[in-house]
């Protein structure tokens, strides 16, 4: 019987193999992926040097002319101002957009009189663009900083609200019941309850405004702006230099790549508690 039972203890070689093969299944995912994005690079780089030499420079500038503008733009110095002046102005009118939207978001979704007072006015300027109001931010704020950060601010802070007020109304009754009948009062149920279970309604809607905020900024600088990549966009087409242009373009899906990333991957380190993933 003991022999039996000897028998079937794995040794330490034995458990040591799942984890290997665990670390080798991970590393060769990792490849595939890695090799995935490569072939897809080069198949979209080849599509695109297709385009431009088939409709010519004047209308799609290659790969290669995009780099030269980019090297020029890079060192002169327009296109690290710009990008330096795009990115504060997203940074400060997005983070006002979810440190304002989410708290409000969590009244509305947990307060009749507050959501009966509010939703009008959500649902009324949520389906206005923010260009429609381009003209009036410029009259009413002037031409500095304030004006593209107040867009930023007023296309954010309506994605972050409806989507905390969606995560909030989504919260099972029974946690709610079972935290009161504990003994907990209105602000522990919302601070141990509500507030934990719309995390993740935040950080989407924080990833979602963070999107509108790279369309806002372009429209923003166009009209009002020295400095930024709007601007820059808007020059190429005054200057006829479709390749500054396509340089504007790549940077902005760069810009807004990187930061959703970062976004991505601080909110599942801090926030994976959550259920953020």
């Amino acid at each position: 019987m003991t022999a039996a039972v000897q028998n079937t203890v794995p040794t330490r070689g034995e458990r040591a193999q799942p984890a290997r093969t665990r670390r080798s299944s991970a590393g060769g995912a990792a490849l595939r992926t890695a090799a995935l994005w490569v072939a897809s690079a080069v198949i979209g780089l080849g599509v695109w040097s297709f385009l431009a030499w088939w409709y010519g420079p004047t209308t799609i500038a290659s790969p290669a002319q995009v780099v030269t503008a980019a090297g020029e733009l890079a060192e002169s110095g327009v296109l690290w101002t710009s990008i330096w002046a795009s990115a504060q102005r997203i940074l400060v009118g997005w983070s006002l957009g979810v440190v304002i939207g989410a708290p409000v978001g969590i009244l509305m979704g947990r307060v009749n009189l507050v959501r009966q007072l509010l939703d009008p006015y959500i649902e009324f300027f949520r389906f206005i663009p923010p260009i429609a109001f381009v003209t009036l931010a410029v009259v009413w704020f002037g031409i500095g900083e304030t004006s593209k950060i107040v867009l930023i601010f007023y296309t954010s802070v309506f994605i972050v609200t409806v989507s905390t007020i969606a995560a909030t109304v989504a919260i099972s009754e029974n946690k709610l019941q079972a935290a009161a009948n504990l003994g907990a009062g209105k602000l522990q149920i919302m601070k141990t309850v509500v507030l934990p279970s719309s995390v993740p309604g935040i950080v989407t809607g924080a990833r979602l405004a963070m999107g509108n905020s790279f369309l806002t900024i372009v429209s923003a600088e166009i009209v009002a702006a020295d400095h930024g990549i709007g601007s820059m966009i808007w020059q190429a087409r005054n200057y006829g230099r479709i390749d500054w242009t396509f340089v504007g373009i790549i940077v902005l899906g760069i810009m807004g790549f990187l930061f959703d990333r970062v976004l991505r991957v601080l909110s599942g380190r801090y926030l994976a508690r959550y259920g953020v993933k």
